[in-house]
């Protein structure tokens, strides 16, 4: 009986590779199949806001799915106090993202940075029509922007959970985003060493200057366009 259920369910059962997406082109000119949306909220992080979610602008790879989920994962253990939130990502079949000039193909992720307010507690950061859903703040050459202090222990903690996760997938972290001149404070927080180290974070600043949010950019073989 057992091993008739076990012929039952493989032959039903949808394959992984029936489910997996699959990614086209580069971030900057690429599309996507199959896009899944990140879930709205965890038990230690949520989404920008549930308009820009409606918007559909929250889908990404699979891959790049379970990567975000596990190293949210990862961090309920190792960082338990700490909050966080993420941001844009890509469209469900990706291309053209405004005003991003690359999420096109589901490897993109936006992180808004996890911040800590004026009494030293982990807070999400706020994100409204107001502020253009966080990428209207400013923080200042120290990391500090009102109230909130940029948390680069938590900002390092969750830059090595994705990394760590990612390589458990079988793929990998293609580069991040992020001020060059806020760097200095990231390579000296808890996990500094391990990102220097191991994640590409390019010194010259893009064409946005990446303070309120940082980047990530995932590696998956994708099939050209």
């Amino acid at each position: 009986m057992r091993r008739f259920a076990l012929i039952a369910i493989s032959l039903f059962a949808p394959s992984a590779a029936a489910s997996e997406s699959v990614c086209y082109g580069t971030t900057a000119n690429g599309r996507l199949e199959g896009g899944v949306q990140l879930p709205s909220s965890g038990d230690n992080f949520l989404s920008y806001g549930p308009i820009p979610e409606r918007a559909g602008r929250t889908y990404v790879h699979s891959k790049v799915r379970d990567v975000v989920v596990t190293a949210y994962k990862i961090l309920e253990q190792e960082e338990p106090r700490k909050l966080f939130k993420y941001a844009e990502t890509g469209f469900k079949e990706g291309g053209e993202f405004g005003p991003h000039k690359t999420h096109r193909n589901g490897l993109s992720v936006d992180f808004m940075v996890p911040v800590v307010d004026a009494d030293g507690r982990s807070v999400p950061i706020r994100t409204d029509p107001f502020n253009r859903y966080g990428y209207g703040i400013e923080f200042d050459e120290k990391g500090v922007y009102d109230d909130y202090r940029i948390d680069f222990d938590a900002m390092s903690a969750h830059l090595r959970a994705l990394d760590i996760a990612a390589k458990r997938q079988g793929i990998g972290i293609w580069r991040v985003l992020f001020d060059p001149g806020l760097q200095p404070y990231l390579h000296k927080s808890k996990y500094g060493s391990y990102v220097k180290q191991n994640i590409e974070i390019p010194k010259r600043r893009s064409w946005v200057r990446h303070d309120e949010h940082y980047h990530v950019d995932f590696s998956v073989e994708c099939r050209p366009m």
